[in-house]
């Protein structure tokens, strides 16, 4: 399945958005705070931003002109991640760090192959909120929940109802982590965060990983990432080399082809030269022993 960006002229999403669903509270939304799921968005085309996402986007885009080609690289790994793990047998996903919706979503491409497939999604940028109920569009073989939470935070993730009134706690889940982890800081200990999720989840469980790195081009990334910092954005971003990313495995078997360059991960066609020098992230999936 091709990627699918959307190219819609960007307008001001409103603060005060539809009425979210359930009893969950409205949060609320500050505009003038970039936020990293709303620079993803602008990345991929995507028109729910405002103007503090897009000067914030636009600036990285300036300083490293590939980021755009490596937000797209992303997104269809992540598709392809999903497409395999059904593949696998896998019914069960847990989507931390979801992103504004952008069609085909995980939920998708999970049920193309096996429409039974249940999908929890979670973020903690409340304008994700206002779009969950197209994150909800399950087939009807299958289903779909959101959790509005932090990733920082995996306990509350965790115990949340939601989570395991939907998946199965005796099956395997597949923990997705796409181009998340990178805005949780050394001293947040990203390795911590995944330990705690890997010890929640059932023999047979799978993890799929991607991260920024600052291997390829190091100085062009620091320069990136800086953006983050500088404009005062909700995370930070932190590129990690790929002895680092490859830790955040730990427990898991990692499949073939191992941690890579996202385009050499299961690509459905040849790889061009040129992408490994504009996908800065590295990507795998491992699995969770036992089962």
């Amino acid at each position: 399945m091709p990627l699918c960006v959307r190219r819609n002229r960007p307008r001001e999403i409103p603060v005060t958005h539809e009425p979210p669903l359930g009893d969950e509270p409205q949060l609320p939304i500050n505009p003038q705070v970039p936020h990293p799921a709303r620079i993803y968005d602008y990345l991929l085309g995507g028109k729910d931003h405002y103007a503090a996402d897009r000067s914030a986007a636009e600036e990285t885009i300036r300083r490293a002109p590939q980021v755009r080609e490596s937000a797209r690289a992303n997104r269809a790994w992540m598709l392809r991640a999903a497409r395999y793990l059904a593949r696998q047998g896998v019914r069960q996903f847990l989507d931390v760090g979801t992103g504004i919706p952008t069609s085909p979503n995980l939920h998708e491409a999970a049920q193309q192959i096996s429409p039974d497939c249940r999908v929890v999604y979670t973020d903690n940028d409340p304008v994700v909120l206002a779009h969950a109920r197209a994150l909800l569009s399950s087939s009807p073989e299958g289903r779909t929940a959101y959790i509005q939470a932090d990733l920082r935070r995996p306990e509350e993730i965790l115990g949340a109802p939601e989570l395991w009134a939907t998946l199965d706690r005796d099956r395997p889940v597949a923990l997705v982590l796409s181009a998340v982890l990178h805005f949780v800081r050394d001293e947040e200990e990203p390795g911590r965060i995944v330990a705690a999720f890997r010890d929640a989840l059932p023999p047979g469980s799978y993890l799929a990983l991607s991260h920024t790195t600052n291997d390829i081009q190091p100085r062009r990334a620091a320069d990136a990432a800086a953006v983050y910092g500088e404009r005062r954005a909700a995370a930070l971003m932190v590129p990690r080399p790929l002895d680092q990313v490859e830790a955040l495995f730990d427990g898991f078997e990692v499949v073939e082809p191992g941690v890579v360059q996202l385009p050499h991960w299961h690509p459905e066609g040849p790889v061009r030269p040129r992408l490994l020098d504009e996908v800065w992230l590295y990507g795998g999936v491992g699995r969770l022993g036992g089962g």
